[in-house]
């Protein structure tokens, strides 16, 4: 997994509530265990019509947010089934950070084990931010991860609260595999001891 570094740009609007992890990433496309590929299926039935165009009024199919990398969205966003599909398509897409007030509690630990930061925020900050996104590349949106803030285009910050364990291990590129492998030379320890003491096995 990437290390998380400092997110600066222009940040997609999505204020509709109860963004549902079925329209994040539809079920026919969770056959897949691969996490790359899925962007361009990202909110499949909001971004394409049923001939498989382009529908120009979603978001993310506007030329200012086709290179989004936030989101701000409205309350309870990722809620639905506990697919890890979810977060692998936004992060396959590019997006890096999902601003809301709140979040459904497994697809906001998947987002941290995927290299997405999740930010929570209060409703006036993000009404606030919102605003700002909903005036595209006229304005920018920055996230600093190590100083926990959000900052609008007028320099206004909004901090934010994250667990220190899950900042250390997005900041490090350290997914469940990752933390393992940090434990490779004691694994390989306890491994040779093992078959050395077993050797009918």
């Amino acid at each position: 997994m990437e290390k998380f570094e400092n997110v600066s740009g222009v940040a997609a609007p999505m204020p509709l509530i109860n963004i549902d992890t079925d329209m994040i990433i539809p079920k026919q496309f969770l056959k897949t265990i691969k996490r790359s590929g899925l962007g361009v299926n990202l909110f499949d039935e909001m971004r394409y019509d049923d001939q498989g165009n382009e529908i120009a009024d979603f978001v993310l199919n506007k030329p200012a947010y086709r290179s989004a990398e936030i989101i701000v969205a409205g309350d309870n966003f990722g809620c639905g089934s506990s697919r890890e599909h979810a977060p692998w398509a936004l992060r396959d897409f590019g997006i890096k950070v999902v601003i809301s007030t709140s979040f459904a509690d497994i697809f906001y630990n998947n987002c941290f084990k995927n290299g997405i930061l999740p930010v929570k925020l209060d409703k006036a900050a993000v009404d606030r931010l919102m605003e700002d996104a909903e005036r595209g590349e006229n304005a920018r949106i920055s996230v600093d991860l190590e100083n926990q803030t959000v900052s609008a285009t007028d320099g206004t910050e909004f901090a934010f609260e994250v667990d220190a364990f899950k900042k250390h291990c997005l900041m490090n590129g350290l997914d469940d595999i990752g933390l393992t492998m940090q434990k490779a030379s004691a694994i390989d320890t306890f491994e040779a001891s093992y078959a050395k003491a077993t050797p009918w096995l």
